[in-house]
């Protein structure tokens, strides 16, 4: 027996072997498990959107858009496009068109809500396996021990590094500070020091949503070995990220499929309303002051940031308030404190705040039914046992979540990935017929 026939068994044994991959998947594919590699060279926000438009021309036709069949959220998140893109002329037309912002707002409507459109578009476009996902992503989240491991042998071997900049991310309009390659730090966290990292995103709080994320997506892969290793890595990555809303979202997660399961779905709200009353009825409290006790707490694990988060989103509200229907158009006011010596762009946290900002009203009214579409699209698949939607339904609740703390046009960039997932777990469900429905339902 050849050695390339041993091989070939041996990878189709372990269950490795994912069939004959379409041109879509395998541009996908290795550009999920080389993650690490466009982190290093600083490449990531601008090589993801480029993939994701080469992938979608690739395969245009107005014939797909016209006669296709794509869900409503889909054109919702392509109508968040136009509305961003309408406020951000405005904005930019106040200004005159600086060459330099222009560039820079353009980019991140580019690496944001296009990004996402184009995510969840393609796998209605092209073959794109949800398993083919699930096996790209698990192998990159297998990365997060090896780089976790060796940022922590530089930080406990040598100390802490000064972050540096790759050469090709000078190339990339925007911002250079989310192109920055970071090392792990020491940082305390309820008065402990222990270390934290960022890994291939631009701030810890966004490695958590990335964690969170991977850690479901990870729970479909079918081989084994690589599961139980994927999903070290996920929660590795989602304790040194130290994000404590991440932290309360995975047992949310967890108890929204439970509720799918158990048919409590339905009734899940009230058995949440009447457990937080009895609790505070037994503790003589009111339920507001039930809620502020654990937030407290919450909120002392890192005081000075989410003081500082708070400051900066209030701010944010203020400067919305004085352009209320289609906002300023793009990020460029500051707001400071501690006497001069912090300062942040507005807009800079609450993906919420941030659209009412940027886009106004008629923005926020889009991104939330963008939102909503894409969340009730999972919804009655959800409720028939399909198990993988039921995950991304979860998820989905969970980022919504996440989203109160940062920005999704920033940090999109950083699992587009997720959104593929979802786009193709929606067309696989697409192709399933009634009977096949009726199956599931009376298997679940």
């Amino acid at each position: 027996m050849s050695d390339t026939t041993f091989s070939t068994q041996t990878f189709t044994k372990y269950g490795f072997k994912l069939g004959n991959l379409s041109l879509a998947e395998k541009v996908i594919y290795w550009t999920i498990i080389l993650t690490p590699l466009w982190w290093i060279l600083g490449i990531q926000t601008i090589l993801y959107p480029t993939v994701a438009a080469f992938l979608l021309v690739v395969r245009f036709k107005f014939d797909k858009i016209i006669k296709g069949s794509l869900p409503i959220c889909n054109w919702a998140w392509l109508g968040m496009i136009l509305v961003a893109l309408w406020t951000n002329i405005i904005g930019l037309e106040s200004i005159g068109f600086q060459i330099l912002k222009t560039a820079a707002t353009l980019f991140t409507l580019f690496k944001g809500y296009f990004l996402i459109f184009a995510c969840l578009t393609l796998p209605f476009w092209h073959r794109i396996r949800v398993k083919v996902i699930t096996r790209a992503v698990s192998w990159m989240s297998a990365s997060y021990l090896v780089i976790l491991t060796i940022q922590f042998l530089i930080l406990f071997a040598i100390g802490p590094q000064k972050s540096f900049l790759p050469p090709l991310a000078r190339l990339i309009p925007g911002d250079k500070l989310s192109l920055m390659i970071k090392f792990a730090v020491i940082q305390p966290f309820f008065g402990i020091p222990l270390p934290r990292t960022d890994l291939y995103t631009a701030d810890p709080p966004i490695l958590g949503v990335c964690a969170l994320l991977c850690f479901f997506i990870c729970l479909e892969e079918s081989n084994r070995s690589l599961r139980k290793v994927s999903l070290i890595g996920c929660l590795a990555a989602l304790l040194v990220s130290q994000s404590r809303l991440a932290w309360v979202c995975f047992p949310l997660v967890c108890s929204i499929i439970y509720c799918f399961r158990s048919g409590l779905a339905r009734q899940a709200y009230l058995w949440v309303i009447s457990l937080l009353t009895l609790f505070a009825a037994v503790l003589s409290l009111s339920l507001k002051d039930l809620i502020a006790l654990p937030l407290t707490t919450f909120n002392n694990a890192r005081a000075d940031s989410s003081k500082d988060r708070e400051y900066v989103v209030n701010a944010t509200i203020d400067a919305w308030k004085k352009s209320p229907f289609v906002g300023w158009g793009f990020m460029e006011k500051t707001v400071s404190w501690g006497n001069g010596a912090f300062e942040m762009p507005l807009g800079t946290f609450s993906s919420y705040a941030q659209v009412l900002y940027i886009h106004g009203i008629f923005g926020f009214i889009i991104f939330i039914l963008a939102l909503v579409s894409t969340l009730c699209s999972f919804w009655q698949p959800a409720m028939f046992g399909n198990i993988i939607c039921q995950r991304a339904f979860a998820c989905l609740v969970a980022l919504y979540l996440l989203l109160h703390a940062t920005n999704l046009s920033w940090m999109a960039i950083y699992f587009w990935f997720f959104f593929i997932w979802l786009g193709a777990i929606l067309s696989e469900v697409q192709q399933l017929n009634v009977t096949e429905w009726e199956e599931l339902s009376n298997r679940f």
